[in-house]
């Protein structure tokens, strides 16, 4: 597999991380560190609002879903206050939709959750022409099914007649497809 070409941190080091997890903010937050940025911890749309207000970073984490709001609206804050930024969007509600919402609104990268530190690293340091390496572990047919059924749900504020008559599926197989777990 070929390995992606990582440029260097640049003189600002400065990392914003939003997140709604606060140990895995933690934690990462560390990690970070020991990889040589200067890392700003953010819980919420309202805490990275007031990070970006005072200094935008020049990297950044943020977490799709959270409990005020979307991380898509950091992007859009940070990508206003300074364009250069490397921004990457982690979640754990992988879909190919919003994988493109992010890339449109300014993200360099898009992860799905669970992405460690190398990862993350990886991702915010990769120099722009590189391609990523194809997934090792790529999402089943059935993974895949699920998450699109799981989209179309949440585009339907959770209303499962809805989401069964837009996915042309009877609502009780709808209804036990949505109390499984998630398929590998």
């Amino acid at each position: 597999m070929a390995e992606r070409t990582l440029g260097k941190i640049g003189e600002d080091a400065s990392l914003l991380l939003l997140d709604d997890d606060e140990p895995f903010l933690r934690r990462l937050g560390r990690a970070m560190e020991k990889r040589g940025f200067v890392v700003t911890l953010a819980e919420s749309v309202a805490q990275a609002r007031g990070a970006i207000a005072v200094s935008a970073p020049a990297y950044a984490v943020c977490d799709l879903r959270l409990g005020d709001g979307n991380g898509l609206d950091a992007v859009e804050m940070i990508r206003e206050k300074r364009p250069d930024a490397r921004i990457v969007v982690l979640t754990g509600y992988g879909a190919i939709a919003t994988a493109v919402a992010a890339v449109k609104i300014g993200a360099t990268d898009y992860l799905a959750k669970p992405a460690d530190a190398n990862d993350i690293c990886n991702a915010l340091l990769a120099l722009p022409d590189d391609k990523p390496p194809p997934p090792e572990n790529p999402m089943s047919a059935d993974r895949v099914r699920w998450e699109h059924i799981q989209r179309v749900f949440e585009l339907c504020d959770r209303n499962v007649s809805e989401t069964a008559r837009r996915l042309n599926m009877h609502r009780r197989t709808l209804q036990r497809i949505l109390a499984k777990r998630s398929p590998r």
